[in-house]
């Protein structure tokens, strides 16, 4: 027989891990939005926090702007980036031994280096002296860029050296549009809160209090490993649910006949935002025919204003559709009863029930950063709809929805008692039937949120949580198998 070489064939990938949050990647398109070749990029984490007077530490949450660039989420660490030489570096606490046993170990360098994507680490001890060293080493006009003014670094430095005013913006504008990794942190996030969403429609029959909405939807999202909150934990039944940002949760059900849930879990630092209206009971039925028209006309609201997502539209333009929408809708009701749907949209009375924006970014935080509001006005558009009193802010301009962005679709009618009080003084009360008005306030309101992905060629849904006809089935569905048990 012939000989047969045996040979061992190696793959090296100079990419990170897969499991890996893609700091660097991040690192490199912020530096590439400063547009600068030399300079050091410094953050720092957020640091262990005493409440005052008291030796209790407050709940940890990192910086956003910090995990962007690092992916670490402990404590008293820092970061540096060295643009020209494309290093990155982090900076783990020291050693305590009294903390160590007090409060466990802090990461070390080893580990960091193991975890995360960064070329080195290295302790705290060595920050100031590397900074030093750097800033002896460098050209002239090298800087080094923070994000705030009191987030200097431990360093001599000479005047001129700092620059406050460039990193923010770029971080900003990095982190409006997506990538991979952080698309699929927000599906995960999605997907722990359409657990936690089910989990109530499958219990509300038994429900009393929206104290237990809020009970049961943090336990579903610890047990499945997304322990944070992407945001305050909205259960507003009844009138309550006009509240735009309703949080003390402790009142019970009584007769009131709807719960609007406004609730996200956070996976990884990122967050998913969902809201689901539905009936307070175990029928799974619209318990008056006033909320099944109020559910429907939001209804029809989202599912338009999702149809519309693609790159290149201005997000207000979409927001404009759902007014028009709403008022469609509302006038087949009466509630406003004379006028065009133009008269009534120019007149700013649809932000009577409608007064928010329809949606934002979401990412790190769950209004999340950009280059602009996704709320702007795009340049040379129609003229705003709402009197300048009664507009949400938003910049001169907007750039169009990218490939990629994440934003969240959110529309929502409302009968909120002091708006409409407020309401029948405007110019604009002569179009509102409020007599009419009066049978729907019990209501108090209903809102659907979803976060929507940019595609190349439209959108994505992350959001699975159960809506419509699906919820009350699930509904239907629990309340028979508690009968049969």
């Amino acid at each position: 027989m012939r000989n047969v070489r045996r040979y061992h064939i190696s793959l090296t990938v100079s990419a990170p891990s897969v499991d890996k949050y893609p700091a660097k990647q991040h690192a490199r398109k912020v530096a590439s939005k400063l547009g600068i070749s030399r300079g050091l990029i410094y953050l720092i984490g957020k640091p262990t926090v005493l409440f005052d007077d008291s030796d209790q530490a407050e709940a940890f949450r990192q910086r956003r702007y910090f995990y962007y660039l690092s992916g670490v989420n402990s404590p008293d660490c820092h970061l540096t980036y060295d643009i020209h030489t494309d290093l990155l570096t982090l900076y783990v606490p020291d050693f305590d031994l009294r903390r160590a046993v007090w409060m466990g170990p802090t990461l070390t360098v080893e580990e960091a280096l193991e975890s995360y994507d960064i070329d080195e680490a290295r302790y705290v001890s060595s920050l100031e002296s590397d900074i030093d060293s750097w800033l002896r080493h460098q050209k002239h006009n090298s800087r080094v860029f923070i994000l705030h003014p009191d987030q200097r670094p431990p360093s001599i430095y000479e005047e001129g050296a700092l620059d406050t005013q460039s990193l923010q913006p770029a971080m900003n504008t990095s982190r409006g549009v997506k990538d991979a990794s952080e698309i699929e942190l927000i599906r995960r996030a999605n997907k722990v809160s359409a657990l936690a969403h089910t989990a109530i429609l499958e219990n509300i029959g038994t429900m009393t209090n929206e104290s237990e909405i809020t009970a049961l939807f943090l336990k579903v999202c610890i047990t499945h490993d997304a322990p944070e909150q992407a945001y305050g934990i909205i259960a507003a039944a009844g009138e309550n649910a006009a509240v735009l940002h309703y949080m003390k949760n402790n009142e019970p059900f009584g007769s009131r006949p709807l719960v609007c849930l406004d609730a996200g879990a956070e996976f990884s630092c990122y967050a998913s935002d969902v809201t689901r209206t539905f009936p307070i009971g175990s029928t799974g039925e619209w318990p008056s025919v006033e909320c099944r028209e109020i559910y429907h006309a939001v209804e029809r609201m989202q599912e338009e204003c999702i149809a519309m997502i693609r790159p290149g539209v201005h997000f207000r333009d979409v927001h404009i559709h759902a007014h028009i929408v709403a008022i469609e809708e509302l006038l087949k009701l009466g509630i406003f009863h004379s006028g065009s749907v133009e008269e009534i949209r120019q007149s700013g009375a649809s932000t009577v029930f409608f007064p928010h924006g329809l949606g934002h970014h979401v990412g790190l935080e769950v209004h999340d950063v950009s280059e602009k509001s996704v709320m702007a006005r795009a340049e040379d558009s129609e003229p705003t709809m709402v009197p300048v009193s009664a507009r949400s802010p938003c910049a001169l301009s907007a750039v169009p929805l990218e490939e990629n962005m994440i934003v969240t679709v959110e529309p929502g009618i409302y009968f909120n008692r002091d708006a409409i009080t407020n309401a029948r003084q405007l110019p604009f009360a002569r179009l509102i039937d409020f007599d009419l008005v009066e049978k729907y306030i019990p209501i108090g309101g209903v809102r659907i949120e979803d976060d929507i992905l940019v595609t190349a060629g439209g959108y994505e849904n992350l959001t699975t949580a159960p809506k419509g006809e699906k919820a009350l089935e699930i509904i239907r569905k629990s309340n028979k198998q508690n009968k049969s048990t």
